[in-house]
């Protein structure tokens, strides 16, 4: 019993631990070619979110989409930033600026076609999204997609912001 105990609070340290974490470096592609560090990812000290997803994947593109239907008024409220980060694979990769333009994203829109970001992170299941603080610190995350998660996004992006 003490050893499970012991077990568990080292885990949930391991995890709170993890929550406030830096991001890791790994190279990404902008849809135009460039070359970023994902530790580069910042919003001039403001928070900003970072979305992955896939051309293929059907709720990311839903919740792409319905952030996208607020994303002006999130900006003008709250100064975020959004990054859509692509995991489609090499041979897919060219499909993904179609689909940008196509849906009218305005994000920066990223390609980590080795998926080495989501590995660097944990990351096994898309739709998934991070919020980090203005210092690049992940300080929320959150997996899946049902209609209306888009709400609580932002509401914790107004709870970061109220406690900066």
């Amino acid at each position: 019993m003490k050893k499970t105990m012991v077990l568990l609070v080292v885990m949930l340290v391991a995890m709170a631990q993890s929550l406030h974490a830096q991001l890791p470096s790994v190279m990404l592609k902008s849809i135009d070619g460039k070359s970023i560090s994902s530790d580069q990812l910042h919003n001039d000290g403001k928070p900003f979110i970072i979305d992955f997803f896939a051309t293929w994947c059907k709720p990311c593109n839903r919740e792409l989409n319905a952030i996208h239907e607020v994303y002006a008024d999130w900006q003008d409220e709250t100064g975020v930033k959004i990054y859509a980060i692509s995991i489609d694979q090499a041979q897919n990769v060219h499909k993904v600026k179609p689909m940008v333009d196509a849906y009218g994203w305005d994000y920066e829109v990223l390609l980590d076609t080795n998926s080495d970001f989501c590995h660097a992170l944990g990351i096994q299941m898309i739709p998934y999204v991070m919020i980090c603080d203005g210092n690049g610190r992940i300080v929320y995350r959150h997996n899946g997609y049902t209609d209306g998660d888009e709400e609580e996004l932002i509401e914790k992006v107004r709870e970061l912001l109220k406690q900066e």
